[in-house]
């Protein structure tokens, strides 16, 4: 049998962190078994489910590069299919039409719990056989099986056994028209022939009644997967309201997509002391049975470790583009200025985000906007100064514009002016960047361009003579 995984988030909001773990879970699963992975939205919810939280979901897929191999699927355009099943469920005596006004169900469950029981739905219309009336209390509910219990494997948690008395008879289709989620989740994991549902296991409750379902429809059952919960690093549970989890926050802060990923595929999971993983070593060791039972706490300064040695192994040129995005987020515009790559050689070994890089590129591609006093003082005004950079100014119109020569240059200098090579250096990085801290000082001068370093030396010249 074919391995089919899903992914199947509710457009309620952002895909946040705890999905997208699920998510390449799912793909990492379907991937090493050579199966497929679908992506469905479960947008029923059309009280919270927007268009806006659809795109996001989809953005945060394709920046992860999580591709599905078929989907997007809609459970709104599948309205149809959920009734049709529904009603044949009420024709095999598998379901029934209930009446109950919700204040009726709320008297309901307010007995059950002064009697000291489980507030639940008592049963009222399972055995009445009521036919179809048009009522604005209408709900189909499914007959649960009284007796017995649901037993299943689950490949994280082991053996899980619920009593059917525990499952009271929930309603599958309700009063607004729209299809619960515990019985579109399952006609649609029967339609798309799904083999493993992989989960939060926020959705262990959920499962013996939707194995009922699949029962009653004579599907075969998949196997199932409830991932541990990921916590903060208090240990609490990571909330879309209380924590910064989008995915797509995380492109803005300047992480790579593979470093988000290959932290996430070791919030749970592990092979042995490995840290790094390429994609393919991903997919080629990863195993849903080998999921820790136990929760994760999110490190965000691990990430930002993970994310440093990619901005230093990675070709230049394979990031370059997301470099790019995020130039132009700082509302940099790299037309005119170094090539993107060259910066990111620059100041890789430097920065932890692209963010960062961004926000210290912007002395190549703009005039300096401000000086920093002490550095003009200390560098700038002093004996020395004046003849490091009128040295500099004639030779750099010359030399051959690329980081070693500029590198010979500087040593040129020191030889002639009997100086050491701080003492050429810093005046030249503070005329470069209005500090005294940047990358190397070859760099440092490269990236400015030759016109654009000359001009700049004249000013710190300038400057230097009060």
């Amino acid at each position: 049998m074919t391995v089919r995984t899903r992914f199947a988030p509710s457009p309620t909001g952002f895909l946040h962190i705890g999905g997208a773990r699920t998510a390449l879970y799912c793909w990492l699963e379907a991937r090493r078994r050579g199966g497929q992975f679908i992506l469905r939205i479960e947008d029923t919810d059309r009280e919270r489910s927007t268009d806006e939280a659809v795109q996001a979901i989809l953005d945060a897929m394709h920046w992860l590069d999580l591709d599905a191999d078929e989907g997007p699927f809609y459970q709104t355009q599948r309205l149809a299919r959920y009734k049709q099943v529904a009603d044949e469920l009420v024709a095999a005596g598998k379901a029934y039409y209930a009446y109950e006004s919700k204040e009726e169900i709320e008297a309901m469950r307010e007995a059950a719990m002064k009697a000291g029981e489980k507030p639940r739905y008592n049963g009222y219309y399972r055995d009445r056989n009521e036919a179809y009336r048009d009522d604005p209390n209408r709900v189909i509910r499914f007959r649960n099986p009284v007796e017995g219990s649901v037993v299943f494997e689950d490949k994280v948690k082991g053996r899980i056994e619920i009593a059917n008395s525990e499952l009271d008879d929930l309603v599958i289709f309700r009063s607004d028209g729209w299809p619960t989620y515990n019985f579109a989740v399952v006609v649609d994991d029967i339609d798309m022939g799904i083999t493993e549902v992989i989960r939060g296991d926020d959705h262990v409750n959920n499962t013996p009644r939707q194995i009922n379902i699949y029962r009653a429809l004579g599907a075969p059952v998949p196997e199932f997967a409830h991932l541990p919960m990921i916590l903060d690093k208090e240990g609490k549970k990571l909330s879309k309201r209380t924590n910064s989890v989008s995915v797509m926050e995380y492109r803005a802060d300047g992480f790579l997509p593979h470093a988000l990923l290959n932290y996430l595929v070791r919030l749970g999971w592990s092979h042995g002391d490995q840290e790094i993983f390429s994609r393919a070593e991903m997919i080629a060791l990863f195993d849903i049975a080998d999921v820790n039972k136990a929760a994760s706490r999110f490190d965000t300064e691990k990430l930002a470790w993970l994310n440093q040695h990619y901005l230093k192994t990675d070709e230049p040129q394979s990031i370059a583009a997301e470099f790019e995005w995020h130039l132009r987020r700082a509302g940099i515009d790299f037309s005119h200025g170094p090539a993107p790559v060259d910066v990111i050689m620059a100041l890789r070994d430097r920065v932890h985000t692209l963010k960062e890089m961004a926000e210290r590129a912007k002395i190549w591609y703009g005039p300096i906007t401000e000086w920093d006093d002490k550095a003009v003082a200390k560098h700038l005004r002093n004996d020395s100064a004046p003849a490091v950079l009128e040295a500099a100014k004639v030779l750099l119109a010359e030399v051959e514009w690329q980081p070693a020569p500029i590198h010979q240059v500087i040593e040129q200098i020191a030889a002639r002016l009997a100086l050491g090579m701080g003492k050429v250096a810093q005046p030249l990085r503070v005329a470069m960047t209005g500090t005294q801290v940047s990358p190397s000082i070859e760099h440092t001068i490269y990236l400015a361009g030759r016109a654009e370093a000359l001009r700049r030396i004249d000013a710190a010249i300038a400057m230097a003579q009060g």
